[in-house]
């Protein structure tokens, strides 16, 4: 590597690198039995930590996605927005959410200090969140959703970057989806939280019941900042709270994992055009942007409910049960996933029934069957967390292109949740069957890209078993450098794709 290119890297990333080398000997000299037990005392620690991982995915979308909450009891009408102005509303914290995700992965990598960076933006998106409530036209409301949006961005990517940073790849998908359960979470409280709120606090203080929901959970998100600061960890080259030896584990695990150390030298531009030239990145882009729309009944999850004939608190409390299923389907999806070292099936099979859910919803209007078919909806994400568990595995090494590719995937797939904000206008209700025919049609697109993706990388696993043959005969050559931009070269011997 030239030393123009290492000028460019790093600094701290250098001396953290630097410093492995010198003592990763002392992890490999440890008897099974040692680190069989350093390594259950790592995973608990690190679980433990990152439980707050979790309650802050679910502040996330409760500060998200209160605004459905907030339309029923008369947002809407005191903001004197029309359906469609609303729809904007929703949809415009996504171009904040979209512009600034690769960017913000990329300082998280860049500044090694996730710790601090990710609880100050938590903690400014609590306080946009909060905002929200003293908004009083569509003018404000725009620029504050569009804040948030930007606010927002880095939390779920970057989370994702760092549980990488720390698990291997049959640890991962299970705590993806621990993570995301905190969205499924949100889905299912999030409704119980606002019906408490918008049913006891309307005109207390000379304030409306809708702007006290954005006060009270936006003042929550902002004191769960200041705890996360104390409690998460940051990579496992510089983390506080480990032992030394913890820390040389952490690393070696990863090492083992892919096959050889993360090049943490690298260059940011280098790793960023590695990662951006990568076509699968804009196929698996692609693919997760298309389930996203079909995904898109979340954000109208009180509306839906609502067309089941209870009134606004019976309906908040209604959007409940289906998450809560959702999120125990979506863990053992993904712990089954995990142990088979299996990821398409594991997308696709939860879509089949997301599309029998909307089947059934375009075709009945009785109470029993329509709610069924909102479980199978919701039971649908699990395929969605599955799916960032592929990204990591397929865009493994090195750690900033990791970061870029999961942040670039991630923003991509917004541009379904901007569109998704316009596919369920009242105007199609009570049925929604064009909302529910448009979710169909992309679940259809979505698992069609994903088959043409785990071909492709049984493809290249043939074309990797057949290099590594040759190396046998011929003698090793070195892998792992991505100055040429060999996407298949840069992984070492014996690495195969996760199918």
């Amino acid at each position: 590597m030239s030393d123009n290119m290492l000028s460019k890297a790093p600094s701290k990333e250098q001396e953290a690198i630097e410093e492995r080398d010198e003592h990763l000997a002392l992890a490999n000299g440890m008897s099974p039995e040692e680190r069989s037990k350093l390594e259950r005392k790592l995973l608990w620690k690190l679980d433990a930590r990152f439980v707050l991982l979790v309650l802050l995915y679910i502040i996330n979308y409760i500060d998200r996605s209160n605004m459905s909450s907030a339309r029923t009891k008369g947002m809407e009408k005191d903001l004197g927005v029309s359906d469609t102005q609303f729809d904007v509303l929703l949809s415009i914290l996504y171009v904040g959410y979209i512009t600034m995700q690769i960017p913000s992965n990329m300082f998280v990598q860049y500044s090694g200090r996730p710790s601090l960076f990710l609880p100050a933006c938590v903690f400014i998106w609590g306080g946009i969140s909060a905002a929200t409530g003293a908004v009083k036209s569509f003018g404000p409301a725009i620029v504050v959703r569009l804040l948030l949006g930007v606010a927002e961005c880095s939390f779920f990517p970057g989370s994702i970057l760092l549980l990488a940073s720390w698990y291997t790849k049959r640890e991962l998908g299970k705590r993806i989806t621990l993570l995301y359960c905190g969205s499924l979470i949100s889905n299912a409280f999030g409704p119980l939280i606002a019906a408490g709120i918008l049913g006891t606090m309307e005109g207390k203080g000379g304030v409306r019941a809708w702007q006290w929901l954005f006060y009270i959970e936006g003042g929550l998100t902002m004191a769960m900042a200041i705890v996360a600061v104390l409690i998460l960890p940051d990579f496992p080259h510089n983390s506080r709270h480990f032992s030394k030896a913890e820390l040389e584990l952490a690393q070696l695990r990863m090492t083992e994992d892919v096959g050889t150390k993360d090049d943490t030298k690298v260059s940011t531009w280098t790793a960023f055009k590695f990662a951006v030239t990568d076509y699968k990145l804009w196929h698996m882009a692609l693919a997760l942007t298309s389930m996203v729309i079909g995904l898109s009944f979340n954000q109208f999850f009180p509306q839906l409910t609502k067309t089941l004939g209870y009134n606004n608190t019976q309906s908040l409390l209604l959007c409940a049960p289906p998450f809560a299923f959702a999120a125990i389907v979506a863990f053992l999806v993904s712990r089954d996933s995990d142990k088979r070292q299996e990821r398409f099936w594991h997308i696709a099979v939860p879509q089949m029934f997301g599309i029998v859910g909307f089947v059934i919803a375009m075709t009945t209007h009785t109470f029993a069957p329509r709610y069924i078919s909102l479980f199978l909806m919701a039971g649908s994400y699990s395929g969605f967390v599955v799916f960032y568990a592929w990204v990591t595995s397929t865009f493994a090494r090195p750690a900033m292109s990791r970061g870029v590719a999961i942040a670039g995937v991630n923003a991509f797939s917004q541009l379904g949740n901007i569109t998704g904000a316009y596919i369920f206008p009242a105007r199609w209700g009570k049925s929604y069957r064009n909302s529910y025919a448009i979710c169909i049609a992309c679940f259809a697109f979505s698992m069609a890209l994903c088959a043409a993706h785990r071909w492709n990388l049984a493809r290249l696993n043939r074309k990797l078993a057949k290099r590594d043959e040759a190396e046998q005969l011929s003698g090793p050559e070195a892998h792992g450098d991505v100055q040429a931009m060999d996407h298949l070269a840069a992984f070492p011997v014996g690495f195969r794709y996760v199918l």
